[in-house]
């Protein structure tokens, strides 16, 4: 084949008998078909100008070409070249439209010069008729029935009748806490834990007093908040073990005193934990009013203990305090004190990692935001008061223990100093104290020995001990009330399935009785380590990894901008909390790295966990906000960027009505949407406006949380419209969002439009017109048993009612039936009654009033069947594509995209097209080069040369008894009486209308009959969709048309795109 642009070309004279498959310049009155029969070789159309472009349009024939020329094509994939020539015709004086299989119509075969860029080298573009030439009417030469639908009831809804129940809980006997006891008294108490009594003078020893600033001042940070999940509560109940674990030293320190040690330290420390931890669970599950008062008095007997200390410091101290390092306020000490002195394997991170659980206190309120009063101002006013006079208390204490006892002591009151000896700088040599031996061998006081050493300073000793006690047993208390706390909202919230029994809770404050024992048996295994400095690390990682996520989670939170993240602190800052998420992270992996390794890959776990399972819960979370802003700054990008055919997807309305009410149609709609194309499901409710939108606003949730639970990747729309077209136009031109904008609209095929009132078949005839006028594309879907089962439905959620009914009557008999006498009869009456249970008693007449004597086997269970046939794998077959007219690709791009799904992986590409008998190899190669340029596979390409003959004559007689109750004979009739025939029923199909588009109606009724001889057993017919030219083809013909072109099929998919290029060859 040769390009060939010679204008004689077109001027060839052809033989009298022209060929089946062809395309012929005529004019609208016909007067040139004579002419057109003296062309030689006709193209396949002739594409005309109705404007000023008629110079630009191409005409392009095809030679015979070689038999050689298809196999080189199949080894080189090279583009078979075609003869063309440039044409133009004079719009002004005559007006041209095409003949397409030998019948009058603009619409075009598909060609490669469609899908050319203007100025391609390899040939001229070429620009097919637009939709709007081809659905608008030419001529009013045929009457067509008026639209006059007033309305229509969409029936796919479910009716939203949900009723709200409002119950008011008992709030009697409920203990809520004001700021002072909820929140204050709790962050002190544990902020003033093990630590400050018997661990603090030791770290002032290791770190030195500026060293004790540095580690308060960046331990006890303005965090606070609700807890972060399983992290958080496994972290408070390891604090129970650690507070027990301080208060079990203590005991067995003064059983050494006392010489009544029961087995060994160790295991004293193991025994003392078990039995105080026992107690303190009795405490908490006897209920949060005994709790707090507990709290309080522990509160008191901690702070005598404190004043008691500072009290001490400033009593004589005697020999025997001297020789165990006290010696009242003096320089030298506070001076050698001040810098740091970390014996072996201790460094700054390992002494903080120790001292870090003193600063977790300052949750404790947070920790229990349920049981405030009001949260809002309790929380922030009682943690901010409580770090404040907690700080002071600590840096108070540790200047004044390290201004006052000395680093290593040897307890012994005869080491003094000898005369002339050289003391070296040490401050209890110049005090007259000889603890050199202190270097060489371990000594048992001093602050870096003694874990009492606040015990001996204080004015009075047994009340450091009971502060000791009042300090560990509240920790642990508290610990042991928020862990249980914590747990139980992380498993009220589902998100975690397996944890679903830790949220029961009991009695009037929701106690978490079973959480409690969870948190009992964890302190229990930690307990037996029985060693303080091995347990606070553990508890210092995951309570950083915690601070972590909050800091984390106020800094996402205002960087998505969410209207509703407005923290009222003054002076937050958004940056600073992600410098404390990175700063808490950084020390984590100081402090031990494999530890933080291991916490990260437990966090990270349960995130892809969460992720993974998607639990339905809806917290507002700053995720959500910010996953808004960025969708809306993606849409908004959309819409700064030219739509390119490259990025062309299916974007689509489906009028489903409910979802769950054709689920056929939704599935095979969505299996060439999802991940690559919006997918709408809409619904119209029709009738009066005030009921319609209160059902509509009703079902919205439901609906779309249907699509979430099927996982289905569409949204649901609806509105309320006086009619069915008047809703689905609103719903063409207002849905979607920017560049996200249906472009294709998907309805099922009206399986009952010969019983359907008239206004139905005018409404959905007009919705198609309304899409093409709207340049959307039309996917009209038919499958043999239809889509609607919303019959089904309603009778699966009676029969489950009823189900439920009868369950529940049966648990009120068994609850009633121990009962005597006849207060249980009433009782159960009563409860009978709440259920609305009543006995049916049959009517005389014999009808049916319950649903049990309805017969499920009538239903059709073929429908059901039929409803989830796109829902599972598509067996080994075709999709045979009848693409017959160029919509722009759109009937070839669907098909495509189907067998890249996994349920359609199996089903190759069949392509039909037409062509002429005598030119089959040619326009082989022709459909195989564009093709190969698609880069769209195939199995088999197939060209039909006998389209445009007449169908047999039975199929004829079917068509023709199809329409006959709906046509007019008005040839039959006198002309006053075939008027007025006209004018009382203006919907039926004329004889003058039926004539003139016979050829056409020809043509459908043939193309069943090709469909039926090729396509019988493929999985799925997609075929190129007739559009009815208004003004020109009735409704009722239309719906016969398309009733007779897709009967006795598998599932066709009536496809029209709006002719504009959907694909490309150029990359």
């Amino acid at each position: 084949m040769s390009l060939n642009n010679s204008s004689n070309i077109f001027l060839d004279s052809v033989p009298s008998n022209t060929n089946r498959f062809q395309v012929n310049v005529i004019n609208e009155n016909h007067e040139s078909s004579a002419a057109a029969n003296d062309d030689t070789d006709p193209p396949h159309y002739e594409e005309t100008s109705f404007g000023d472009e008629a110079q630009k349009r191409l005409r392009i024939s095809f030679r015979p070409g070689n038999q050689e020329c298809y196999d080189n094509f199949l080894q080189s994939g090279e583009t078979a070249k075609t003869d063309s020539s440039f044409h133009a015709y004079d719009s002004h004086t005559k007006t041209y439209y095409l003949q397409t299989f030998g019948h009058n119509t603009m619409d075009a075969v598909p060609k490669i010069e469609y899908y050319r860029n203007t100025g391609s080298v390899s040939g001229p573009k070429a620009s097919r008729p637009s939709l709007l030439e081809i659905h608008e009417q030419l001529a009013k030469n045929v009457a067509v029935a008026p639209s006059s639908a007033d309305r229509v009831a969409n029936g796919d809804g479910i009716p939203g009748d949900e009723q709200a129940e409002n119950k008011e809980d008992d709030q009697a006997g409920v203990v809520k806490f004001g700021w002072v006891k909820g929140v204050l008294v709790r962050c002190m108490l544990n902020i003033w834990g093990v630590m400050l009594f018997i661990r603090l003078s030791w770290i002032v020893g290791e770190a030195g007093i500026g060293g004790a600033y540095y580690l308060i001042s960046r331990s006890l940070g303005p965090e606070f908040g609700g807890s972060i999940g399983l992290i958080f509560a496994f972290a408070n109940a390891v604090a129970v073990a650690m507070y027990v674990v301080g208060f079990a030293e203590t005991v067995v320190d003064l059983l050494k005193e006392s010489d009544s040690m029961m087995v060994d330290p160790t295991n004293d420390i193991r025994i003392i934990g078990s039995i105080t931890v026992v107690i303190l669970l009795g405490i908490s599950v006897a209920g949060m009013e005994w709790e707090a008062k507990a709290q309080v008095i522990l509160l008191v007997i901690l702070l005598i203990a404190i004043a008691n200390f500072f009290i001490g410091t400033v009593i004589p101290s005697n020999n025997e305090k001297k020789s165990r390092g006290f010696f009242n306020y003096q320089a030298s000490i506070f001076a050698e004190n001040f810098g740091p002195r970390f014996t072996k394997g201790e460094g700054f991170f390992s002494v903080f990692a120790i001292f870090f659980p003193a600063a977790t206190g300052i949750l404790a309120g947070a920790n229990i935001s349920g049981d405030l009063e009001d949260p809002q101002d309790a929380i922030p006013r009682g943690t901010m008061l409580a770090i404040f006079i907690t700080t002071v208390a600590y840096l108070g204490v540790a200047i004044c223990v390290g201004a006052c006892v000395v680093r290593d002591a040897t307890g012994n009151v005869n080491d003094t100093i000898i005369s002339g000896m050289n003391c070296n700088g040490s401050a209890a040599c110049g005090l007259g104290y000889d603890f050199s031996r202190c270097r060489h061998e371990p000594c048992q006081y001093g602050l870096m020995n003694n874990f009492q050493v606040m015990s001996m300073v204080s004015g009075f000793g047994p009340l450091i001990t009971a502060g000791i006690f009042s300090a560990t047993l509240s920790s642990a208390l508290a610990s042991l009330v928020s862990a249980p706390k914590v747990f139980q909202a992380l498993c009220k919230d589902n998100i975690y399935k397996a944890l679903q029994f830790f949220a029961k809770g009991y009695g009037k404050n929701n106690e978490p009785l079973r959480g409690y024992i969870l948190t009992f048996l964890i302190a229990m295994a930690f307990i037996l380590i029985a060693e303080l400095n091995t347990i606070a690390p553990i508890i210092s990682n995951f309570f950083l990894a915690s601070y972590a996520l909050i800091n984390f989670s106020c800094f996402h939170a205002s960087y998505a901008k969410s209207p509703g993240w407005r923290p009222a602190y003054g002076i937050y800052n958004m940056w600073v909390s992600l410098f404390g998420a990175v700063l808490c992270c950084a020390v984590m992996f100081v402090i031990n790295w494999w530890a933080a390794v291991i916490t990260y890959v437990i966090e990270f776990f349960l995130y892809i966990y969460v992720t993974y399972k998607k639990p339905e819960v809806n917290w507002g979370s700053s995720t959500q906000a910010l996953s808004y802003v960025s969708a809306l700054d993606n849409a908004l990008e959309l819409t700064t960027v030219d739509d390119h055919v490259k990025n062309f997807r299916p974007q689509c309305i489906v009028l489903t009505g409910g979802p769950m009410t054709r689920p056929a149609l939704l599935d095979i709609t969505h299996a060439f949407t999802k991940n690559s194309g919006l997918c709408i499901c809409c619904e119209v409710f029709v009738g009066p406006r005030k009921l319609c939108v209160k059902e509509m606003n009703s079902g919205m949730g439901k609906k779309q949380a249907w699509l979430i639970k099927n996982k289905i990747k569409a949204f649901y729309a609806a509105v309320a419209a006086d009619c069915f077209r008047d809703g689905v136009r609103s719903l063409l031109q207002a849905s979607g969002l920017g560049r996200m904008k249906p472009n294709t609209l998907v309805i099922g095929y009206k399986k009952n439009w010969r019983k359907a009132p008239l206004t139905e078949i005018e409404n959905y005839v007009g919705i198609i017109h309304d899409a093409f006028d709207f340049e959307i594309g039309v996917v009209i879907v038919r499958i043999s048993q239809g889509f609607d089962i919303s019959q089904v439905l309603q009778v699966q959620e009676e029969l489950e009612r009823l189900e439920q009914e009868r369950l529940a009557l049966e648990a009120t008999i068994k609850d009633n039936e121990c009962e005597e006498g006849s207060g249980g009869i009433r009782g159960l009456f009563k409860k009978a009654g709440k259920l609305n249970i009543t006995k049916t008693t049959p009517k005389n007449d014999g009808s049916i009033n319950t649903i049990q004597s309805m017969h499920v086997g009538e239903f059709n269970q073929k429908l059901v069947e039929a409803s989830t046939q796109f829902k599972k794998k598509q067996e080994k077959g075709t999709i045979d594509v009848w693409w017959l007219f160029d919509d722009g690709g759109l009937t070839l791009l669907i098909p495509y995209i189907l067998t890249l799904r996994k349920k359609w992986k199996d089903c190759k590409l069949r392509i039909y097209v037409g062509g002429k008998i005598n030119r089959i190899e040619e326009e082989k190669i022709v459909m195989a080069s564009l093709l190969s340029k698609f880069r769209i596979k195939f199995a088999d390409i197939h060209i039909i040369g006998d389209i445009n003959i007449k169908p047999n004559k039975e199929s004829w007689k079917v068509f023709e008894e199809m329409i006959e109750p709906y046509r007019l004979h008005e040839s039959c009739k006198d002309l006053t009486t075939a008027e007025k025939l006209k004018r009382e029923t203006p919907w039926k199909i004329t004889d003058a209308e039926l004539e003139a588009v016979k050829e056409k109606s020809y043509r459908q009724v043939r193309l069943n009959e090709l469909l039926q001889e090729h396509s019988r057993a493929a999985n799925l017919i997609v075929l190129s969709l007739p559009v009815a030219r208004k003004g020109s083809i009735s409704d009722l013909l239309y719906m016969a048309w398309l009733e007779i072109l897709t009967k006795n099929l598998p599932p066709v998919l009536l496809v029209r795109g709006n002719h504009k290029n959907v694909l490309t060859f150029y990359s």
